[in-house]
Order: C-alpha cells, then structure tokens, then sequence
C-alpha cells in the first residue's frame, strides 16, 4: 500500500520518492497509519513534548515505547527499542501529543513503568542485521510448515517475525483446537538454531497480517484502517435482506465479512419505521403474511396463506391503516383494493457511440472466405443429381404401367408424368 508519490518498494518497508517520511498528502506510506493532524502544530512555553511514541514492526503490529533518551525522533525514522532479550528495530509511525490519545484509544495507560524504552536511533549495523533476518523468513516458513505436516499437527504457520538482532523467531499459527506444540518447538530449534516463540493468532487476525484483495476489489479493511474486530453474526445479514449464501458472506478469513456491520445502523434505523415483519392482515379473503421488505421505497410485499405465488404490493401507511382495523376486529375485504401496480422501468437503450460492435463480437467463430464460391459451384451439381433421380424414378413408374396396362396412375403420377413426356418429345424432334 503506497500513494502515487512515495512508494514502499524497499525490503525494510521505509517510504521513499518524495521524502516526506509517511506525512504526505494521502498519508498511505504505511499499513495502519494514522494521520498526525497535530505535527504543524507547537507546544506552548513551557510544556515539554509526550515523551511515548508509536512504533510500527512488521505487517501493522504497533508498539508504544517511552522516549527516555529525549531523542529527536520523526515519522519513518528506525530505531533500536527494549526487547526481551536484546533489542528489536521498528519504525516510528507517530509522535508527539496524537499517540495520547491513540494510548487511551488502545487501553494503555501512558504513566505505566511496564512501558519499554527507545535505545537509540538504528545504526547501518542494526539495519543491515535487521534486513538478514528478514531475509531468512520465506525460506524458514516453508522448511516449518513441512515439519508440522510431518508431525501430523493440526495447526497452519502463517507466518515468522524476526526479532531486530536475529536472536529469536516469532511463529504465528492458527488452530481450530488446542495444539499440544513441545516437541515441534524442540524440532525448530534444532533446525533453525533461534530461539522460538510460538503465538496463536485468530483466523480474522491472520488476515490482517498477510493483507490481500477482497471481493469489493479493495485492500482488506483489516489490513489498511480497521484496527478492532466486532462480532458479525447472520442477524446483520437478515435485517439487510441479503442472502444467507455464505460463500458470499464469508471474507478471506473464513469468518463474516466485516463490512456487514457497516450499514447494519442505518438499517436498523429506517426499521423503526415499518411494521413488524412478522405482523398478519386478516381479510375476508384469507390471512396475509409479509414475504418482503423495501426499506428505500417503504413498500412491502404480502402473500395469502393459501397462495404465497402471488404477490401483493403494500405502501407501509396501508399496512398501518389495514393493521388499525384488524384491531378493531375489522376484517377488509382483500388486499387487492390497496395493492399498487409497480411500474417496471424500460432498460435503457444507448447507442454505440464509439462505431463499434457488441462486446461478444470476438466470441463468435469467423466465418471462412471460400464459403460462398464453394457454395455456387455446388448448386448447380446437386441441381444436376437431383433431375437425373427424377427421370429415373418416372422410367420406372413407365415400366410399371407397361407391365400393369390396366393400372391407372393417380393424378399427382400424371402431373409429374406430363412434363418429362414434352420434354422428351422435345428431345427427340
């Protein structure tokens, strides 16, 4: 993810092009940035700036560390924090007053001593280890996904994180059930001389990590600006009228898509409006149950009990008025006196503006060239075959009658008779 100005094409993840360190019009240099609205802004007298700041690892994982060493520190600068043991490399992706509030949003209190310090800015050592050890994963997630399958666990490694000086490996894995892991942590550290550390992450949280496309064509929310996961159940999918298809419904995650929640306020809300969706009309003619709901058009759509085929369109001011009456134990004598006839709109028909032909144009097989000779030269030989099995058929009925003179031809014999004895006489003559 990158604007078209600075883009993110270096191993470390550091922005690049127009050298204004992630704080660019778009500010989209980096996974989950936050836009620091603040950073024009100065301190009164006085006031000595937050001394925490926010620090960006690898794949969106963000860390708060207290400023002890009160370096001058801007957004994209790599620096050395406190790990346990040795230290990790980072990039600083917000400073100043903006990370309090971003502290409170996360729950983290900013007066905590647990809170880890910034060593230093990274030296060209620090970085040239840090690039090594990123280099290393690819390879070492392959070479660890083979040795779980061998151990028969049922548990997918999605992916390894490096700590800043190469001493140990971070293993996120997913896991339907609870994943007995001793002796696949003896194997890795036999294979890849670390330390390892196994963490379990979420199938949602797993996305997030690895990023990709959705099927609205745009980057996983998860992985740009969505930082909390709210639980989406199949009521969301029910109040927008949406159907239950859940290889429409599910994201890449497996789970429901977050964007169901979105709307789902705006939904509830234009609800308020309408009757109960389970609410029956009595009328003389039978009971009507609602099949459907239009929220935008504020119509409704109900069906008799006896026929549910055959729609009846409803204004929701007819349902009320319809609904006020069955209170009062009046039944009305059919839907069909407050149906409304719904004008279905001609598709608009637009013209080729451009000269061209049908988008199907290249799907129908072209046609070859010699076609329509081949077809006049044939013409003339099937007109051929067809008159000599004519004389020969009428040769044989001549020979019949011969044999058989009291046999009478039927008139349909005789009209084909006729023209064949002219133009034989002809021929002969």
């Amino acid at each position: 993810m990158a604007c078209t100005n600075c883009s993110t094409g270096a191993k470390d993840g550091t922005p690049r092009g127009c050298k204004n360190n992630g704080t660019c019009g778009t500010d989209s240099c980096n996974k989950l940035t936050v836009f620091d609205w603040l950073s024009n802004m100065n301190l009164p007298n006085g006031e000595n700036p937050f001394d925490c700041v926010e620090i960006r690892f690898k794949n969106g994982r963000k860390e708060f560390y207290r400023n002890t060493e009160k370096l001058t520190l801007s957004i994209g600068d790599v620096v050395a924090t406190e790990a346990s043991p040795g230290h990790d490399v980072g990039i600083v992706t917000l400073t100043g007053e903006l990370v309090k509030v971003q502290m409170k949003k996360k729950g983290v209190d900013f007066k905590s001593p647990e809170i880890t310090k910034i060593y230093r800015k990274a030296s060209q050592k620090d970085i040239d280890i840090w690039s090594e050890a990123r280099d290393k994963e690819d390879p070492m997630k392959v070479k660890a996904r083979s040795i779980a399958i061998a151990l028969k666990l049922e548990m997918k490694i999605s992916d390894i994180e490096f700590q800043g000086d190469g001493s140990k490996a971070t293993f996120y894995y997913t896991a339907s059930d609870r994943v007995d892991f001793r002796l696949l942590i003896k194997e890795f550290a036999q294979e890849f001389k670390t330390r390892i550390e196994m963490k379990q992450v979420g199938l949602r949280q797993e996305a997030s990590r690895l990023g990709g496309i959705g099927s609205c064509g745009r980057e996983l929310c998860c992985s740009t600006w969505l930082t909390d996961f709210r639980s989406v159940n199949t009521a969301a999918a029910r109040y927008q009228q949406l159907s239950l298809n859940p290889q429409k419904l599910a994201g890449q995650c497996g789970k429901l898509k977050c964007c169901l929640n979105y709307e789902l306020d705006t939904y509830l809300d234009a609800l308020k409006d309408f009757p109960d969706f389970e609410t029956k009309l009595h009328t003389e003619k039978g009971d009507a149950i609602c099949q459907k709901q239009d929220i935008f058009k504020g119509l409704m759509w109900f069906a008799y009990t006896d026929n549910f085929a055959n729609w009846h369109v409803l204004k929701i001011e007819q349902v009320r008025e319809i609904i006020a009456q069955n209170k009062e134990k009046i039944r009305v004598s059919s839907l069909e006196d407050f149906a409304i006839e719904i004008v279905i709109e001609q598709e608009a028909n637009f013209n080729n503006a451009m000269g061209q032909e049908s988008l199907t144009r290249f799907d129908q097989p072209k046609k070859k060239k010699g076609n329509s000779k081949n077809r006049n030269k044939i013409q003339p030989v099937n007109a051929n075959q067809n008159a000599n099995q004519n004389l020969n058929q009428n040769q044989n009925q001549k020979n019949q009658n011969q044999k058989n003179p009291n046999s009478k031809p039927n008139q349909h014999q005789a009209d084909k008779k006729k023209p064949i004895i002219i133009k034989k006489n002809e021929n002969k003559e």
